[in-house]
Order: structure tokens, then C-alpha cells, then sequence
């Protein structure tokens, strides 16, 4: 048997993903899916889903009970003879949380991403080892942050960034050592730019949740200093989904990196008046130094919640970092994927929030 062993499932970017998978690889080839038991539910709704459109390819998505921070993945005896089926790898499963607790983070996105390495390097049939990072391994890098760079000095904001960054490390340090490595590294990722679809309201959800809240046609945002030289780097799920499928398929894409961000991300400035004119407000700007702005969310009681904005969010709004994405932009060339400018789904963004004020902002742990 053959499959393509994939992490992060049931998760946002790892669902649709497995969708694209089973899509490029013909009927023999499954797709196995490490999954935490506290998913199983989900997780097998989630496949049920997928499978309904695809007559005849029933048990292609098989799921197993697992946990990435376990030395054998918690697989047990099935360990050795999923090595010796998987041709492909895939991983996805992080916390993606900016407040998440050291502990926790070295957990999962270190010793998480060390496991499966291992588990890779015993696979003898293996590939392509596709490992899904983040651009904000740069942390608080000045300047423009390229594709080949990792190790620039950078100071970090919190736990996730600096945790991403580690693990990054043993991946580029398992390339080195000559395993076939491809790294994706998205922007702050929102949801699909047709549908508007997410599964979690984070990053710039907090500030469109905290003015459709404020009474119509006048809303009061908080603003950082010089908004109109900060730039927020945001892509669709979509674009990172077709992007990935689609480089993951490469001969040329093994050994490199990818920034799947926005090459012509918005300033801050650009950024909220478009959201301003998506919610039908208009925005008071109410100036606040970072220190300020952070620090009131993170101890005057009750404001973080009643605003619902995250404090670590603060960060990606005064961030002094730029990314340059030529890899992406010249391994996609002729595909017709590209990242969609923010004001082409902005709308679509805000009617999936308007229509589902339930969608929760804790991450998936």
C-alpha cells in the first residue's frame, strides 16, 4: 500500500488540504491522518465530507489515533508498518496560538515536529518531507526577511513565533543532512476569499469582530503609531491551499522555501479603511503607543474581553518586517494561482463573520 502520512487534520489548513491531495494522486494512494482522540469526532465528519463528493473512494482518508508529542507518534505497533507505506509527508499540526504558554509550545511545535522527523527518517520509501512553518519565524527581523533566510539575529514577540523558529531549525538541519524537504511559510492566514469560510477568528478577525460590535455607522479603532508604514502581510486560505498542492507536486520545489504571503501587502492604514468601508463604519482612529495599547488589553480588567482583540496581536501591526517571496512567485508562474489583494474578499470575509457570530478564536490544542 501507499499513502501520503499527513498531520493537522482536522485542522483549518489540513482539511482542505487532504481535499487537494486525494485530488492529485490517483485512487490507489491513500491519505493517513495522525489524529488526536479528542477530534475523532470531528475528524471523521470532516472525511465523511470530503469522501461523499468522490463515489467509489470510500476508505481513502484513514484516520489513526495518535499524538505528535510522543516519541512514536503514539502509533504503537502500527509505527513500523506505517513507515513502510508512507511515500509523502505532510506536516501541518502546530498550535497556532500567539499567547500559547512555553510549555506548551516547545511540546508541540518542537518536540512535535522532532517526532515526526524521526519517524520520517525510518520511512524508506519517502519522497518529499513537506513541512508547513510560518513567515513569522523572522520574529522581530528589520527590513526584508528572504526565502533562504532563518537565522538573522531576530529577537521574537512570543512563544509561537520563537517555537515555529526552532523546529524550523531541525527541519533545515534534516534537509542538510539530505532528506527531501520542502518548508511553507504562510502570512497570517484568513479565511477562503470566495466563501469567506474559516475556523477560527484570529488575526485581523479581532479588529472586524471588535467594530461590527459598535453601533452602526461609527465605530472607535485603536491605532498604532505611524499606520501608514507598518504593513500587514494577510493571504485567503485558498491561495495557501493552491499554493501548496500545487509546489508539493514540483521536482523543483524539493530543498527550497516558500513565503505564501501577499507580495503587495496594505500599510495599516490602507488596511483599516478598507475595513471600515466593508462593515459599513466610519472609523474614529483613537492613537495609542504599542506599549499602551498592549499592556491596557493585557491587565485593566475585563477590557481584553469585552473587546475580544488578543494582546499579542498588538505586535503584527507595528511589525518592522517585510517578506520577499521570489521562490513562490517564480515556481507558480504559469499556474494561475496567485495571492488575491485583501480588498478583492474583504467583503466576503465579513459576511461569513456576520453570518456566523459562533465561529470560536481559541485554537486547536
Amino acid at each position: 500500500m501507499t499513502t501520503i502520512f499527513l498531520t493537522g487534520f482536522p485542522g483549518f489548513l489540513g482539511s482542505a488540504l487532504v481535499e487537494r491531495l486525494l485530488q492529485r494522486h490517483p485512487a490507489d494512494v491513500t491519505v493517513t491522518c495522525l489524529v488526536q482522540s479528542k477530534y475523532r469526532p470531528d475528524a471523521e465528519a470532516r472525511a465523511r465530507a470530503i469522501l461523499s463528493g468522490r463515489p467509489g473512494e470510500a476508505g481513502r482518508i484513514r484516520l489513526v489515533d495518535g499524538d505528535i508529542t510522543v516519541p512514536d507518534l503514539g502509533l504503537g505497533e502500527g509505527y513500523a508498518a506505517l513507515q513502510e507505506e508512507t511515500t509523502e509527508i505532510f506536516h501541518l499540526a502546530a498550535v497556532y496560538d500567539l499567547a500559547v504558554a512555553r510549555d506548551l509550545a516547545m511540546r508541540v511545535n518542537v518536540d512535535g515536529t522532532h517526532n515526526v522527523l524521526s519517524f520520517a527518517r525510518r520511512c524508506p520509501r519517502l519522497q518529499r518531507f513537506q513541512y508547513v512553518s510560518t513567515c513569522y519565524v523572522s520574529g522581530r527581523h528589520p527590513g526584508v526577511f528572504r526565502e533562504e533566510d532563518l537565522s538573522v539575529s531576530q529577537s521574537f514577540n512570543n512563544w509561537y513565533e520563537e517555537t515555529k523558529y526552532l523546529a524550523e531549525v531541525e527541519v533545515q538541519t534534516a534537509r542538510g543532512e539530505g532528506m527531501p524537504v520542502t518548508i511553507y511559510r504562510p502570512s497570517i492566514v484568513t479565511g477562503d476569499s470566495r466563501t469567506g469560510e474559516t475556523q477560527k477568528y484570529d488575526g485581523p478577525y479581532y479588529f472586524i469582530r471588535w467594530i461590527l460590535r459598535q453601533p452602526e455607522q461609527i465605530a472607535f479603532l485603536p491605532m498604532v503609531p505611524n499606520p501608514d508604514r507598518t504593513r500587514v502581510n494577510v493571504v485567503p486560505r485558498d491561495y495557501v491551499i493552491d499554493a501548496i498542492a500545487y509546489l508539493s507536486g514540483l521536482e523543483r520545489s524539493a530543498g527550497k522555501v516558500y513565503h505564501l504571503c501577499d507580495p503587495n501587502p496594505l500599510t495599516v492604514a490602507e488596511m483599516t479603511a478598507l475595513l471600515g468601508r466593508a462593515t459599513g463604519r466610519r472609523l474614529v482612529r483613537v492613537p495609542l503607543p504599542k506599549s499602551v495599547a498592549k499592556s491596557s488589553l493585557e491587565y485593566l480588567p475585563g477590557l481584553e474581553a469585552f473587546m475580544g482583540i488578543e494582546p499579542e496581536s498588538v505586535e503584527y501591526f507595528v511589525l518592522p518586517t517585510r517578506y520577499s517571496c521570489e521562490n513562490a512567485l517564480a515556481d507558480l508562474e504559469g499556474s494561475g494561482i496567485s495571492c488575491p489583494p485583501f480588498a478583492d474578499y474583504v467583503d466576503n470575509l465579513i459576511a461569513f463573520v456576520r453570518k456566523h457570530p459562533e465561529i470560536p478564536s481559541a485554537a486547536m490544542v
